[in-house]
């Protein structure tokens, strides 16, 4: 069997955030496992879609496989120097150490930056390459929303992005990256055809469950011997490679270039097809409160997701809901360790004055001052039910259900000590809160949420409140 040494380390790079991504955000465990080593890499991932965890059960069995590390850490910004060369430098030792090998297999994101290099994945590839020279295969998993350079196409025998967006295919796109290595090994490297888009695309308009994304990717060639992968970027890294780019793979340079070339012309006839709109928070919870349906509206807060490297914890879509005197709302997550100790010093049914979110220093947005009243608490530990976590446990650190008595709105806040993205029924509902008997939910998410929320949704509005992950481009 092929001797394959598989290791991941994932970050989306927002450079618009002034927090640094250090070791040990790496090493945490919030959405994802914390930092995994040698065998753990592959048991405390199995059964979860993740790229690595795709990989490993179809190479199961027929390639003996070599784990070496798994780390991923929330979006913010840069990742520092000392983080980079330390999981970096043990991922280089760790294929060093494994002797004698068939292939690599790495599992990324695409658009990390660190302190010192604009393309964290380039960087990575380029130490690989450093030991274990030009001829071994390397075959790499990216993000949708990865930021595809030069460097990563040259150093990388051949790619696998993410094609659905909500990511539903993370597993299985770590499953063709194994099919691909595993033709390098049979039949020798593709040739290769790069190219890149001179435009950007907002991430609430690259969801794929909608024209002209979901066309694109539907309409990729898959098959051996002609392979094209698409990226549409990821924009709050500004760097020049943001932009979406396509990558094809063939036999050879004239079928990847004829590949690559349909593609492209595919890609750039549909710029002008892209939704960017996005309403005013306050717009959006006007036309919410109109809604006559009998499901409920969701508004997306779609420039403070933390998934994207937003903090969040701002409060203009709050502060909408609030002016507005909105009833029967929900609003999710809002990031604030302050105000959730204080929801569980106080206990169920205590209220308390406070100051919630807004302490990120984001333009236009303040904390949201007031009187809370504990409606629930939890240690944080979410087991994840929908589509894209499901199988996994989310740590949201102490947490709490608060509302605003006195406030003339009826809303409920769910308050978290560790920073998640709202994309999953199960960070409601584990409350006690039922999303689909409310009104109005909001969530702090740009598109993940719609793979859950979607089916309760009588409709889904994207608004654009302050926040550190700009969509209005």
């Amino acid at each position: 069997m092929p001797r394959i040494a598989i290791a991941g380390f994932q970050h989306e790079t927002n450079a618009y955030s002034p927090v640094l991504t250090g070791l040990a955000e790496f090493e945490m465990a919030d959405s994802w496992p914390g930092l995994l080593t040698g065998r753990a890499v592959i048991e405390e991932t199995r059964g979860m879609n993740l790229p690595i965890a795709g990989f490993a059960q179809a190479a199961g069995g027929v390639a003996d496989l070599v784990p070496i590390l798994w780390c991923a850490a929330e979006p913010a910004g840069f990742v520092t120097d000392a983080a980079f060369d330390e999981i970096a430098g043990r991922i280089v030792e760790g294929v060093r150490r494994a002797g004698a090998l068939d292939g690599i297999y790495l599992d990324l994101h695409g658009a990390m930056i660190t302190q010192s290099d604009e393309d964290g994945e380039g960087a990575l590839l380029e130490r690989l390459r450093g030991l274990v020279g030009p001829d071994l295969p390397i075959a790499v998993s990216l993000d949708l929303h990865a930021n595809v350079s030069e460097r990563m196409v040259a150093l990388a025998d051949v790619m696998t992005i993410y094609r659905t967006y909500p990511h539903l295919d993370m597993a299985n796109t770590g499953a063709r990256a194994w099919g691909r290595l595993a033709a390098c090994l049979d039949a020798g490297r593709p040739a290769k055809a790069f190219r890149r888009a001179g435009f950007a695309v907002p991430l609430q308009a690259q969801h794929t469950g909608a024209d002209p994304a979901r066309r694109l990717y539907r309409d990729l060639p898959d098959a051996p011997g002609a392979l094209v992968e698409l990226a549409l970027g990821f924009t709050a890294c500004e760097t020049p490679c943001r932009f979406p780019s396509v990558v094809a793979y063939a036999a050879s340079l004239g079928a990847a270039d004829r590949l690559a070339d349909a593609a492209f012309a595919a890609l750039l006839a549909a710029d002008g097809a892209f939704d960017r709109q996005l309403l005013p928070a306050e717009a959006g919870v006007a036309e919410a409160l109109a809604w006559q349906g009998a499901r409920p509206v969701i508004l997306a807060d779609v420039q403070d997701n933390p998934g994207a490297g937003g903090s969040s914890d701002t409060t203009g879509l709050l502060r909408a809901l609030v002016a507005a005197g909105a009833r029967g709302a929900l609003l999710g997550l809002m990031h604030d360790p302050d105000v959730a100790a204080a929801a569980h010093l106080a206990g169920v049914g205590a209220a308390f004055e406070g100051a919630l979110g807004g302490r990120s220093g984001v333009a236009g947005d303040r904390p949201f001052e007031g009187r809370f009243r504990v409606e629930a608490l939890s240690d944080g530990l979410c087991r994840y039910t929908g589509e894209m976590y499901g199988g996994g446990v989310g740590m949201l650190g102490p947490s709490a259900v608060v509302s605003l008595p006195g406030s003339g709105a009826d809303i409920r806040v769910v308050v978290t000590s560790i920073r998640n993205q709202c994309l999953d029924l199960a960070q409601f509902t584990m409350f006690g809160l039922d999303p689909a008997g409310a009104r109005i939910v909001c969530v702090k998410s740009t598109a993940h949420f719609r793979a859950d929320f979607a089916p309760i949704a009588g409709r889904i509005i994207p608004v654009a409140a302050p926040g550190l992950f700009p969509c209005m481009l």
